[in-house]
C-alpha cells in the first residue's frame, strides 16, 4: 500500500530487513538508469525536513570525488536563476508530496529533472524525468525507515555519478541488515541509560560535521518531533565559537572521531551529560557515554548507523518523557500536496 505508515517503534524493529530490499532495489534501478547520473558535473540537490538533511552525505560523498555539486533549501530556491547551471536537479521527498520540491524542479527543463522517493506513484515522481525509489516500504510519521533508504539511495547515486562501477555500488550495502542488527544490540544499553538520565533536560546539542551532519541533522528533528526536545544540530568546529557556552541541564550528543572527542570529553569533565559517538577508543565515565561505530566501514553505512544512535535516543526519551511518540501536536496541511495524481 503506497505510504503506509507503521508505529516509529515497528519502523525501528523493521528497519534492518528493509535497508537489505531498498538497497536491492535502488542498486537495480540505478544499473537500468544508469546513463542518467554517470558523469554529471554540476548536480544540485534540493529537499525538506529530514529530506533536507540527508543531503550532507551525497555532497560529502561528491566533494570528496570533486564534483562541486550543492544542496538547497527547496523553500528558499526563489527562482529558477539559482539553478541555472546545474547539469541535473535531484529532487529528494520520501512521500514525494513536499510542494517546496516539486515547485524547484519545475523550475528546470524535464529532461533535466531527477527525483528520490520512497513513495510510487507520487506528484514529484511524475513531475521529474527519472526517479528513484525506495520501492514503498512502510515507515513511521517520524520517519525511520525512509530516512535510513534515502541516505542508501542517495549514497548509491553519488557513487554513480562518480563513475563506480555498478557492482562496487551494490556491494558497499552487502550485508547492511546484519551490520546494523549488530550495532542496535550494542549501542541500545548505552543509549537507554543516557535516556534515562534525560528526562528532565530543556535542551539538546547534537555536534558533527562532514557526512555525519546527516545523522545531527536528522536526529535533532526527531528530538524536536519524537520527545519534544528543543534540540540543534550544530558543526563541530562552529559550536566551538561560542556555542557550547549555553551548556546546563543539556544533552549533548556528540559524533566523530576527530576535534569531537575532546568535546565530548570537555562537557563531560564540566558535568553535563554527553553522549559520544565515534569509532575512536574512548573511555566512558560518569558524564560521558560512548557508542562505538564498527572500524573500517564506508562513510556512507557510518552515517546509517549514526542516524540509528539518534532514532534509538529519540524512541527511548519519548518513554522516559511520557509522550506518546505518533501523537504530534501540530498538523500542518501545506506540507504535502494532496490532490491527485496525473
Amino acid at each position: 500500500m503506497p505510504g503506509e505508515r507503521i508505529p516509529y517503534v515497528d519502523g525501528r524493529t523493521a528497519q534492518p530487513a528493509a535497508l537489505e530490499r531498498v538497497a536491492a532495489r535502488v542498486a537495480a534501478q540505478l544499473r537500468a538508469g544508469r546513463d542518467v547520473f554517470t558523469g554529471r558535473s554540476r548536480p544540485v540537490f534540493v529537499g525538506m525536513g529530514a529530506s533536507y538533511a540527508a543531503l550532507a552525505l551525497p555532497l560529502r560523498m561528491l566533494a570528496d570525488g570533486a564534483v562541486p555539486a550543492r544542496q538547497e533549501l527547496a523553500s528558499e530556491i526563489g527562482s529558477g536563476v539559482a539553478l541555472a547551471d546545474a547539469d541535473l536537479v535531484i529532487g529528494v521527498s520520501q512521500s514525494g508530496r513536499s510542494p517546496e520540491t516539486v515547485d524547484t524542479l519545475a523550475m528546470v527543463p524535464r529532461e533535466r529533472r531527477a527525483a528520490v522517493v520512497n513513495v510510487v506513484p507520487s506528484r514529484l515522481g511524475y513531475t521529474a524525468a527519472h526517479t528513484v525509489d525506495l520501492g514503498n516500504e512502510p515507515d513511521s510519521y517520524a520517519s525511520t525507515i525512509g530516512y535510513t533508504g534515502t541516505l542508501i539511495a542517495l549514497a548509491m547515486i553519488a557513487r554513480t555519478i562518480l563513475g563506480t562501477s555498478p557492482a562496487e555500488v551494490a556491494a558497499e550495502w552487502t550485508g547492511i541488515a546484519d551490520v546494523l542488527t549488530r550495532h542496535e544490540r550494542a549501542l541500545a544499553p548505552v543509549v537507554d541509560e543516557v535516556a534515562g538520565r534525560a528526562g528532565r533536560v530543556v535542551a539538546a546539542d547534537i555536534v558533527a560535521s562532514g557526512a555525519s551532519r546527516s545523522a545531527s541533522e536528522s536526529g535533532a528533528l526527531l528530538l524536536r518531533e519524537v520527545c519534544r526536545v528543543p534540540a540543534s544540530a550544530l558543526v563541530t568546529r562552529n559550536y566551538l565559537h561560542g556555542e557550547m557556552e549555553s551548556a546546563g541541564q543539556t544533552l549533548h550528543v556528540v559524533i566523530g572521531d576527530g576535534r569531537e572527542l575532546e568535546i565530548a570529553r570537555s562537557l563531560a569533565g564540566a558535568r553535563h551529560l554527553t553522549l559520544c559517538v565515534t569509532s575512536a577508543a574512548v573511555d566512558p565515565g560518569d558524564h560521558l557515554h560512548v557508542v562505538r561505530i564498527p572500524e573500517g566501514v564506508s562513510m556512507p553505512v557510518r552515517t546509517v548507523l549514526e542516524t540509528a544512535v539518534l532514532q534509538r535516543l529519540a524512541g527511548s526519551l519519548a518513554m522516559v518523557r511520557g509522550v506518546a511518540i505518533e501523537d504530534f501536536v501540530f498538523d500542518n496541511t501545506d506540507t504535502k500536496i494532496e490532490e491527485p495524481i496525473g
